[in-house]
């Protein structure tokens, strides 16, 4: 696909980064119906159609999304080879499909099944949400971040942190909206209506602004001249790109992926049973989806300095201070019942939130370069998904068990130590440094 089609970015009059940075953001932004915030608003509507457990439910959301995680470092492979534009469509496609599925999966199930309950809704709902999470929270914000990425060096960090504060505010906002979004249209209403804006609008986005790389454009990165050296690494000039195999077995990238799959994972448990959560405390489904706003605030407030701090400080340092405050969070999330305590709760899980966006942008291409960036990435995010998929499951089992879902969270709690003593002994392999 020719990158000046249908317009040389070369000749717009501003370096063409800066169109990277605002149509990434609204590719992750676009991705929330296949996150699981856009996912959460919908589960006590999928309980009532398809006459499962909460459980069955959760399991069904585990099945998918695990199969999701599996397939996404071959999805890397994909990015690396077919480049952003094309892979970006496919996921906006795929997405679309899957939400129009899912609006109609409960009819499907009946259909096949005879009734609702049964082992037709489950396979529906699990079919439905594979395609939904890899096209979604997999391939359209892999994309969008890995090319973000790749046009940004020395201003890296600051891109992706002015990026976050719309990504961050959009997620957390996002429950409170779609929940009036069904309000007014229903919740199939709602699927179909959010499969027409992905299809239509973010694929023609994609297909018009999307370009993979300044070089394929005869531009450099950070939009400086070729006699200034852009579009080499800061932290080592001479340093060479990484293959996958060799980033995969150094502890940066553990570090790295560890705290941002934790963290997925605990804002995932705790998004997708938000309702029940803030039930069980006595309040509204409104006040329970309402929570995510302060959070917003939160971590919006915090993204852009993160980003900035990003450009001008060790990663090992940034995911320290986010296991620190995601540690805080999850164990705080057991006093729920308290004003005090919910807010702190809510407060350090912004805190650490605020760190997710610039790391998952940011760490990568620093720590291991931008040739192998599809591969490296898809392996990360394959962890981060499959992660992620446990995190509604392992709070339903602890409510089921236990009455409650507190051991759940303390679990949660007690990995941030193990992520954090991780970065703490991690290095740069492309510096040798520290990273």
């Amino acid at each position: 696909m020719d990158p000046r089609q249908p317009f040389d970015p070369a000749r717009v009059p501003f370096f063409y980064g800066w169109v990277i940075a605002g149509v990434s953001t609204l590719g992750v932004l676009m991705s929330i119906p296949g996150q699981t915030m856009g996912v959460s608003v919908f589960t006590d509507h999928l309980l009532a159609a398809h006459g499962v457990s909460r459980l069955s439910l959760s399991n069904a959301y585990l099945i998918g999304t695990l199969a999701s995680g599996l397939t996404l470092p071959r999805g890397g492979r994909w990015l690396d080879r077919w480049g952003a534009r094309r892979t970006a469509l496919a996921a906006c496609l795929l997405l679309a499909a899957a939400l129009c599925f899912l609006a109609q999966s409960d009819r499907l199930a009946t259909f096949l099944g005879g009734q609702n309950g049964g082992a037709a809704s489950l396979v529906a709902l699990a079919l439905g949400f594979f395609a939904l999470r890899f096209g979604g929270q997999g391939m359209l914000t892999m994309v969008s971040r890995n090319m973000l990425g790749k046009w940004f060096d020395r201003k890296r960090g600051t891109v992706a942190g002015i990026s976050g504060l719309f990504v961050s505010f959009g997620f957390a906002a996002a429950p409170l909206g779609l929940s009036e979004w069904i309000g007014v249209a229903g919740f199939r209403g709602a699927w179909l209506s959010m499969a027409a804006a992905v299809s239509l609008g973010m694929g023609a986005v994609a297909w018009v602004f999307f370009r993979d790389n300044p070089e394929e454009c005869g531009l450099r990165m950070d939009g400086a001249a070729v006699a200034d050296g852009a579009g080499e690494s800061v932290d080592n000039p001479s340093a060479t790109d990484l293959e996958r195999g060799d980033a995969i077995r150094t502890l940066a990238f553990w570090a790295v992926t560890g705290a941002l799959a934790l963290q997925g994972t605990v804002v995932t448990g705790f998004t997708f049973h938000i309702v029940d959560i803030a039930a069980s405390v006595g309040l509204s489904e409104r006040e329970g989806v309402s929570l995510f706003l302060p959070m917003a605030v939160v971590s919006t407030s915090l993204g852009w300095i993160v980003g900035i701090a990003s450009d001008r400080t060790q990663i090992r340092y940034l995911v320290m201070v986010m296991m620190a405050a995601l540690c805080i969070s999850t164990s705080l999330v057991t006093q729920f019942h308290h004003l005090l305590g919910r807010s702190l709760a809510i407060g350090c899980m912004g805190v650490s939130g605020g760190f997710f966006s610039t790391l998952a942008t940011v760490a990568l291409p620093r720590l291991f370069g931008r040739t192998h960036l599809g591969a490296i990435s898809g392996v990360m995010m394959m962890t981060m998904v499959l992660s992620t998929a446990l995190g509604p499951s392992v709070l339903a089992l602890a409510k089921h068990w236990m009455g409650s879902y507190d051991a759940g969270f303390l679990l949660y709690a007690s990995l941030c130590p193990v992520v954090f003593g991780v970065a703490l002994a991690s290095k740069n392999p492309r510096t040798r440094t520290a990273t």
